[in-house]
């Protein structure tokens, strides 16, 4: 991969640049990622393949700070899979899988780089990886998983039947059987392998242990496997990022993998956000206090409060909650309209079209360079030196967050019971989850914990926040209107 990018010959042929890579393998669902990819590019495609995976790999981790349990876990990551990363056996018909298995191999080797710079990173990159790993390979078909299996070798030894009976007496006490005991061990296939291995099942005692070696009886087999994937990922880690300075030659890639190595802490931002375009009805400027108090996310109702009571908001606040009030549906003149009424008290009339007018129109691409510039996702608001995330923040001052919390979500269910649950959210750095979990507590008879936005979708962006509370309010009135009809 490194040896690929270090060569990456850039064709500038129109406006795409393509990145020569490795040709990988593609025959199996299941891979071990020990053959990088070789083929064209468009650096679009690296960026997107990469991001499309690590929206799994940041669910996978929201999961496991969120402490779902695996089933709970493994149904999200399936849910998640299925919208950004498919992956189909051999057997579906009408499917390109061996296109999928290119785009899943190219994003995990592009996250090698990214993840690749310190231990930490590799850290969270290998146990999230091993996660996804783990449901696709319990969720394979059985006769694909035993074809991939028997194309690798994973340093196991076969016990022969010899050695079988010799150890016979201690290897059946790990026999699961419900009916005739010496059917099952007779049945039953062991492998060995370093006992240092597997780990897991030692401390668990589920081994034999002689020699150095544990007796692995085949229903533990995925053990083993499990532990290979974690060794091999980690020492090719290890050996990208002995190399990883190849790839810095290229001010291109930098700013992408940067950005692909802070998705673990906000989660990765949907497609429909990068868009643009609005997330609900259009709103008019009398209707956003009452919106702030119903389905803003803190961030944006943190910026509200302040507008309310001072009459005012600094350059970044205006920028961040002028663009979440456009995607949220609120149009030009009803921005003006809003931004006026906001700062009354403040400008006249004069002042206000003379220093707000201009921005307020080229925040909504109608001066300037013409764009339409989208809201600020998460990850961007994590990073943001004024009115960005509070949970960041104020993760410093807890007291103050715990207040601007019950201040601003008690009408909606939201006690004192809920802050510490909260707080280790914060503490952990796990902002969206913090987020997320609030959402959930104030939409309780909407979405159930562990289910976030639905699906156990995390919040990842204020405009995917505030538009799910606004559909779920609608779905609610709908429904009751049809049991009031019948």
């Amino acid at each position: 991969m490194f040896q690929a990018a270090k060569q990456a010959k850039f064709q500038r042929g129109g406006s795409t640049d393509d990145i020569l890579l490795d040709d990988g393998n593609t025959s199996y669902r299941l891979s071990l990622y020990d053959k990088p990819p070789l083929y064209d590019v468009t650096v679009e495609e690296f960026e997107t393949s990469a991001l499309d995976r690590l929206r799994i790999l940041a669910e996978i981790e929201s999961s496991a700070a969120r402490n779902r349990s695996w089933d709970e876990t493994k149904q999200v990551t399936m849910i998640q899979c299925g919208k950004y990363l498919p992956l189909n056996s051999n057997s579906a018909s009408g499917i390109d899988v061996q296109a999928e298995r290119r785009k899943d191999c190219l994003g995990h080797f592009v996250l090698r780089l990214a993840f690749c710079r310190s231990e930490e990173l590799r850290r969270r990159f290998i146990r999230a990886e091993s996660t996804l790993f783990k449901i696709r390979f319990e969720t394979d078909d059985s006769n694909e998983r035993r074809a991939f299996l028997d194309s690798k070798d994973f340093n196991w030894i076969s016990v022969s039947k010899d050695e079988k009976a010799e150890y016979k007496e201690q290897l059946q006490h790990f026999i699961s059987a419900k009916v005739d005991l010496t059917t099952a061990f007779k049945n039953e296939a062991f492998y060995k392998v370093k006992w240092t291995t597997i780990p897991d099942l030692v401390e668990k005692r589920k081994v034999f242990l002689k020699g150095g070696y544990a007796y692995v009886p085949a229903r533990e087999q995925a053990s083993i496997i499990y532990s290979a994937f974690e060794e091999r990922l980690e020492a090719a880690l290890q050996a990208t990022s002995r190399a990883i300075s190849l790839v810095d030659e290229d001010t291109r890639l930098n700013p992408i993998l940067d950005n692909l190595a802070q998705g673990f802490i906000a989660g990765v931002p949907s497609d429909w956000v990068a868009s643009g375009e609005t997330t609900g009805d259009g709103i008019t400027a009398d209707m956003v206090d009452s919106l702030a108090k119903q389905h803003f996310p803190l961030c944006m109702r943190v910026l509200q409060q302040s507008l309310r009571k001072d009459h005012h908001l600094k350059h970044f606040g205006r920028l961040h909650y002028g663009l979440f009030l456009k995607v949220l549906g609120l149009s030009i003149d009803e921005a003006i309209a809003f931004w006026r009424k906001s700062f009354a008290g403040g400008p006249g009339s004069d002042k206000f079209d003379k220093e707000y007018r201009y921005n307020i129109r080229h925040s909504f691409g109608l001066e300037g360079r013409r764009m339409n510039y989208p809201a600020k996702n998460c990850l961007q608001l994590h990073s943001a030196h004024e009115a960005g995330c509070p949970y960041r923040q104020l993760e410093g001052s807890p007291e103050n967050l715990q207040s601007a919390l019950l201040s601003s979500y008690s009408a909606q269910g939201l006690t004192v019971d809920d802050l510490p649950e909260i707080m280790a959210q914060v503490k952990k750095k796990s902002y969206h989850v913090a987020c997320t979990r609030v959402f959930e507590i104030t939409h309780a008879r909407s979405v159930k914990k562990g289910e976030g936005l639905g699906d156990g979708e995390s919040v990842t962006h204020p405009n995917q926040y505030a538009a799910r509370s606004i559909e779920l309010e609608k779905e609610s009135k709908e429904s009751k209107l049809e049991i009031n009809s019948m």
